[in-house]
Formats: C-alpha cells, sequence, structure tokens
C-alpha cells in the first residue's frame, strides 16, 4: 500500500479508493481509528457488527478502519470480524450489506489524519449518517448504534455527541475547562464538546472535509474539538445521547500535556477564525438530549492529591518567568498565594481559575511566546484546580458536585466580558 503523506492533496491511495469504489454508495459508514489495538478491537467490532444486526439490518453499511500503522495485526481482526458468526442463530436478520475495510493512512497514531481518512470515504460513498467509535470503548454496547445513529438517520441531527454517566472526579479537564468555556463562547450547553465516540450527518462530514485546515499540527493532535466547533459555527443541529458508564483511563503525568494540546489547545485555536460568532454570545442555552444529560457514579476514585499540591506549587515557582509573559500582574500574584498557602491549590477559587483561562487564552491569541508552550505552561496551573476541585468536593453529595459544576460553568459566562477586554488588549 502507498504511504500516505498528510500534505498528499487525497488521503485516498489507489488501493484503498478500488476497495471503496467497489463497495458502492452507503445508507451508514462506522468509522474505527486504530494503532496497535487488537486486545480491544476485535471484540468493538463484533459489538458494532451486533448493534447493526440489531437497527440497522435494511441498511446498506460499510466498517471503515482508518489505522496508523499497527504492528499486532489489528487491520486483520477488523477485516476477517465474522458477521456470520454473530448472525447464525440470532433472531435479527442479516445485513443488506456490509463492507469492512481497513486501511494504512500513516505509520505513525495521528488522531487529524484518521478522521481526514473516514470523512474522506464517507462522502465518496455517500454515506448518510456515519459514526466513529474509539477502539479504547470497551464498554460499548450494542445500544450505541441507535443512540448514536438514529438522531441522524431519522431526525435530520447533524452531530449527535455523547453523555456518560462518570466516576467521581473523572473528566475534571472536561467538567472544570472544556464544557464551561466551551459553553460560554458559544452558548450552548453541550457536556461533551471533545468525545472519541460520536456520529455525523454526510453534509457535515464534507462540510467540515473541504475548510478544515489539514496541517500536521491538526493530524497530531486529532480534529474533534474542531469538529464540534465546526458544527456550531455552521449551525448545525446538535443533540446529545446518554451512553451509559464512561470507564476510567488511566493517565500517566506524561499523558497530561498531549491531553491539553488536543483539547485546549485545540478550543484555543478554534477561536481566532470564529471570534464574529463567540464575542456576540451571551449566557447559554440547552440542546436536545436523550437519555441522561449527566450521572455520576457514586464510588470515587483514588487520587493522589498530595501529588497534585506538589505539582502545582514546584510548577508555579519553576516557571514564574514564563507566567510572567501569559497572565497579568495581579493574576500570577493570586496564583503564587494560592501555591504557597497551607491549603495549596483548595485557595484556587472558580473566580481565580476563570480569569487564569481567559488569560492563557487571549495569550495563546497574541502568541505572546510559543504557543505549544503556552499550553504546556497551563498543566501544573490544572493540577492546581484539580486539587481545589477534589478537596472542595470531597464529602459532598453527586447533587451538590453537580452544583459546582454548574456554579462554575456561570462564572465562565460571567466574566466572559473580560476576555473580550484582554483579547486584543494588554493582559
Amino acid at each position: 500500500m502507498a504511504e500516505l503523506s498528510l500534505t498528499d492533496e487525497s488521503v485516498l491511495t489507489d488501493d484503498f479508493l478500488r476497495q471503496l469504489i467497489n463497495v458502492g454508495e452507503v445508507d451508514i459508514l462506522i468509522g474505527v481509528p486504530t494503532h496497535n489495538n487488537a486486545k480491544t478491537v476485535g471484540s468493538i467490532v463484533e459489538t458494532i457488527q451486533t448493534g447493526l444486526l440489531k437497527f440497522f439490518s435494511r441498511q446498506r453499511v460499510a466498517i471503515i478502519n482508518a489505522d496508523g500503522g499497527s504492528r499486532d495485526g489489528t487491520p486483520q481482526l477488523v477485516v476477517n470480524a465474522a458477521i456470520d458468526d454473530i448472525s447464525r442463530g440470532s433472531k435479527f436478520s442479516t445485513l443488506r450489506t456490509l463492507h469492512s475495510i481497513s486501511t494504512q493512512y500513516a505509520n505513525g497514531p495521528a488522531r487529524g489524519a484518521a478522521l481526514r481518512t473516514i470523512l474522506s470515504a464517507a462522502e465518496l460513498l455517500r454515506a448518510k449518517a456515519c459514526a466513529v467509535i474509539s477502539p479504547e470503548s470497551t464498554q460499548i454496547t450494542a445500544d450505541w448504534l441507535t443512540k448514536l445513529l438514529r438522531p441522524v438517520f431519522t431526525e435530520e441531527f447533524d452531530l449527535v455527541l455523547p453523555t456518560y454517566s462518570r466516576h467521581r472526579f473523572d473528566g475534571i479537564l472536561l467538567t472544570n475547562l472544556l464544557y464551561p468555556m466551551t459553553r460560554a463562547l458559544y452558548g450552548l450547553q453541550i457536556r461533551e464538546p471533545y468525545a472519541l465516540d460520536f456520529s455525523f450527518s454526510g453534509r457535515l462530514g464534507s462540510q467540515f472535509l473541504a475548510f478544515n485546515s489539514w496541517n500536521d499540527d491538526t493530524a497530531r493532535d486529532g480534529s474533534e474539538m474542531p469538529f464540534t466547533v465546526a458544527a456550531i459555527a455552521g449551525d448545525y443541529r446538535i443533540c446529545q445521547s446518554f451512553l451509559g458508564t464512561k470507564e476510567h483511563t488511566q493517565w500517566s503525568s506524561a499523558d497530561l500535556v498531549p491531553a491539553i494540546r488536543q483539547t485546549v489547545g485545540a478550543l484555543f485555536a478554534s477561536m481566532e477564525p470564529n471570534f464574529s460568532l463567540w464575542s456576540a454570545k451571551t449566557g447559554s442555552q440547552p440542546i436536545s438530549t436523550t437519555g441522561a444529560e449527566h450521572e455520576q457514579v457514586l464510588e470515587p476514585l483514588r487520587v493522589n492529591r498530595k501529588r497534585l499540591r506538589e505539582m502545582f506549587s514546584s510548577g508555579v515557582a519553576e516557571l514564574e518567568s514564563v507566567f510572567q509573559s501569559i497572565l497579568s500582574p495581579s493574576t500570577l500574584a493570586e496564583l503564587q498565594q494560592a501555591a504557597r498557602s497551607e491549603e495549596g491549590g483548595s485557595a484556587f477559587g472558580t473566580e481565580l481559575w476563570v480569569k487564569t483561562i481567559y488569560e492563557f487564552a487571549a495569550a495563546y491569541h497574541k502568541s505572546v511566546i510559543n504557543r505549544d508552550h503556552i499550553i504546556q505552561a497551563l498543566a501544573p496551573l490544572f493540577r492546581g484546580r484539580a486539587f481545589a476541585f477534589i478537596t472542595e468536593n470531597a464529602n459532598r453529595s453527586d447533587a451538590e458536585v453537580e452544583a459546582n459544576i454548574e456554579t462554575l460553568c456561570l462564572e465562565f459566562e460571567r466574566m466572559k466580558p473580560y476576555l473580550l477586554e484582554i483579547w486584543n488588549g494588554a493582559k
């Protein structure tokens, strides 16, 4: 198979293109981006097939595996998954057609390049409804297929994002930054603006494929966040669907900066081209949601709070010169006081956190220093906020935790004029 360059005009290699032409048009396309996921992908593809048999047996379907150069046999597991084994003896009728195709888009994982491959295939096959399923979603059930695809296929929604039940204090980057800031910027209460499992219409996919800037940063860091923002900016119909419990993924300390880069960095980058849109928004509105909008699991996660506090305090001290370029003197002074206090990050209140994030966003816009260095500098401050949030809510009920998240969201909305003030002005 010809190797794909991220700068190639087309992401469709000759071999992949021939396979797609043989498929013809489809009603539904399922994209599965992979890189060395042999341990999980087989069972996930079987669950996808079961869901398709149960809910979409009359439709023409293709499963497209966009692989980043796996060396553990992942693509073969996707292509060789036999639907006959699932349908034999099943009360569900067999699918009208089902094709499974795998293509290698690069010799290493690149989330944006994987999504671009899936979007290109969906456009060529004229898919009406498409879903992307992460190979890490081991909690997937067959019902996911109808929960994600039905709103697109029958109700003419353009983007379906998930909501989940989560372990307490899981997803703090989401609840304390991505959700409240996206909500404040764009005026929609989208609980999971960065999603690895989602569905979309063919028209939204084609629009994003044509107008997104497919550069190396996008390929590396992923396009999930820009995809959501593009749907908002294009006034496409968006809804949420409750999928159930979200399994906690253990993150190492080294994973934090890449996670912030893929999410917060992408959100910051979206602000420049969409300034006229978000600058005019005030307040926020709920969106159509099927099932629970949010629901926390009672058992808490074990979190090393002492380590979070230490890394926050040491980070504020070590990066003082960097923060002087990014933050206003008053904000930096408050952060330094919080880092020195006996309570550590518990002094990192909501107003200080919102002010800090807005100043980081403005600094990113102005490129006061290298933008990637700005993103990296956010990591110790996020640890401080995580420590504060966990400490504040350690003994509170799920309802009280959710109320505190709502309070933070409203603080992001209340302080939005400050973001507009510093966007092009002095910090």
